[in-house]
């Protein structure tokens, strides 16, 4: 029996790798197993090699593995591209249909199963991904009656006929591996997981429930890999407590349609990516200058330009933190768990209102399209603060306008909702006044820009730095963002064998920088790692600039559209610990 296994399957976008990998988790998860998956797609629709990838463990864990230990592989260019992952002894699960072959010095061994055929003796070619998942499970030695039951829920909406044949499906797909290989094999059964009810989602799907759970009610968007999900399941379940999404013509029209939405009270937000984000620039400063609270979620992907639309990178953090013209109060967070995406949400629209600032939500793909279980969501956890939006004002003097930007000793001003006689006040986009009329006055602008840079300079998120510190005195302090940190915790496990003081953290509050947070932990290192999905080493870069001991840091910066491995942060680090670098 063993405690952790990973399975994948691969094959021709659009013939139903996906589905096979939703029934195959959903069935792991309601058994109590902990899960963590990975995507690869391309960014076209139909065709194009994609597969699925999930890590399945008795114990809780947020990284894919180094290898692979089954692989279903719809057709040979599966196995031409994923074979090399598999572990010595792994299993092939492949379609007899196209000659399966296993490259050579590849200790694994094959199991060619007539996938399509047996499909297609049921009426259809579709249900061979239920033949697969079958002849897969059955290897696990886990019961059939689970996975059948979340046959059923697929496809149950299809009527009773359409659920008994996938259920023959699997059965047919079982049966057939465990006659060839006498049985579940001893080196796959798993463990019996804890059977504790876990939640199963991607970074997204969480952000769009705490966009419910924070209040908000509107959702404006235009489609946009890998944000898409958000707006999507806003789209279903936002209208169930009287929101609405709207899919507007571009980015442009989205985030200054939030902004307007919450000039007027209403909580709303919009979410992208790279691409999104540049054409948002511009009413991102808008929202800054007017002081309106506004919530961004940024998804990055590879750029620039297109780019690579479905790959993991970490390259916006700059355009984020220095993407407007002039200078604005604005606030950068980045989640690292899916418990993050949820919380960390909520916290997001709670800042833009107390501050009246644009507050972007920074995930990576990884992060947003990998599905992962989390520990179930702790509701009395939440709290809904809108800050200083008054809703009945003093009666106003006659000819007299409402101060909507007050100085005041925090920087953060009354606000009032339109269609409140006595919260009249004029608002525009060039320099104003307190009461909002334009002014270049110098005197007058010198006060305002202080009063708006000022408001957010001593914030901090909840764990704006979130780290694992168990050495007074390391050897080696790792630094991440976003979905690194799981890959770096499993890389720390073999270090601390090999006798390397490790201590981890993770930034979570990207702006304002969270110096005094950081700067012990800089302190206490003899170097410093810090491990990022782009080319150009910014987070390290804000790192030197805020915190300074750029003598001591280090970079580890992979940019090629995948994910870290905890082998790949492992190895560096034993490098850098052995010869002073990489």
């Amino acid at each position: 029996m063993i405690s952790q296994l990973s399975w994948k399957i691969g094959g021709q976008q659009g013939e139903g790798v996906e589905s096979t990998d939703r029934i195959f988790s959903t069935a792991l998860n309601r058994l109590g197993y902990y899960l963590y998956g990975y995507r690869h797609f391309s960014s076209r629709i139909k065709g194009g090699h994609t597969n699925n990838k999930i890590r399945i463990s008795t114990e809780p864990l947020r990284a894919i593995s180094d290898d692979l230990d089954i692989l279903v592989a719809f057709d040979q260019e599966s196995i031409d591209l994923n074979a090399a992952e598999l572990r010595p002894g792994g299993v092939v699960v492949a379609d007899a249909k196209f000659n399966p072959t296993i490259p050579e010095g590849l200790d694994v061994e094959l199991f060619a199963v007539p996938i399509t055929a047996m499909a297609e003796e049921l009426g259809t070619s579709l249900m061979k991904n239920m033949v697969a998942s079958g002849a897969s499970w059955a290897l696990l030695g886990l019961p059939l009656d689970v996975f059948n039951k979340a046959v059923e829920e697929e496809f149950g909406r299809k009527g009773a006929t359409v659920v008994e044949k996938n259920v023959e499906a699997v059965g047919r797909g079982a049966a057939f591996v465990l006659e060839q290989a006498g049985g579940p094999i001893d080196g796959f059964r798993l463990d019996s997981a804890d059977g504790k009810q876990k939640l199963f989602m991607i970074g997204n799907e969480a952000i769009g429930l705490g966009c419910i759970a924070a209040g908000c009610r509107l959702m404006a968007a235009y489609p946009i890999t890998p944000a898409s999900e958000i707006m999507e399941y806003l789209i279903k379940h936002l209208p169930k407590v009287g929101g609405t999404v709207v899919q507007t013509e571009d980015e442009i029209a989205a985030v200054t349609m939030a902004i307007g939405a919450n000039y007027a009270g209403v909580r709303a937000m919009t979410a992208s990516a790279g691409p999104g984000l540049s054409l948002m620039v511009e009413a991102i400063g808008l929202a800054g200058m007017t002081e309106t609270p506004l919530v961004i979620v940024n998804t990055q992907r590879g750029g620039p330009s297109t780019g690579l639309p479905t790959k993991q990178e970490q390259s916006d953090l700059n355009a984020m933190i220095y993407g407007t013209h002039g200078e604005i109060p604005k606030v950068v967070i980045a989640p690292a768990s899916i418990e993050d995406c949820f919380y960390d949400t909520i916290e997001a629209f709670n800042i833009a209102d107390t501050y009246q600032v644009p507050v972007i939500l920074m995930t990576d793909l990884q992060l947003s399209l990998g599905k992962q279980s989390c520990e179930v969501l702790d509701y009395d956890k939440i709290s809904i603060e809108r800050g200083k939006l008054v809703r009945e004002h003093e009666p106003l003097a006659a000819g007299q306008l409402f101060k909507r930007y007050e100085w005041t000793e925090d920087g953060v001003s009354p606000r009032s909702i339109p269609g409140d006689p006595h919260g009249l006040h004029h608002v525009t986009g060039v320099e104003h006044d307190e009461q909002g009329r334009p002014s270049e006055s110098a005197h007058n602008r010198k006060l305002m820009m202080d009063k708006r840079l000022g408001k957010v300079k001593g914030l901090r998120i909840r764990e704006a730095v979130r780290c694992e510190a168990p050495h007074e005195r390391a050897d080696l302090l790792i630094v991440d963002m976003s979905s690194v940190g799981g890959t770096i915790d499993e890389a720390r496990l073999r270090l601390e064998k090999d006798g390397i003081r490790t201590n981890h953290a993770t930034i979570r509050q990207i702006h304002p920088f969270p110096t005094e947070q950081l700067a012990p932990l800089l302190e206490r290192a003899e170097s410093v790692l810090v491990v990022e999905n782009n080319a150009t080493a910014q987070l390290a870069d804000q790192i030197k600039l805020h915190a300074g001991h750029a003598d001591k840091i280090h970079n580890l910066l992979k940019y090629d559209g995948n994910p870290f491995l905890p082998a790949e942060v492992y190895q560096a680090c034993k490098e850098l610990n052995n010869n002073g670098d990489i």
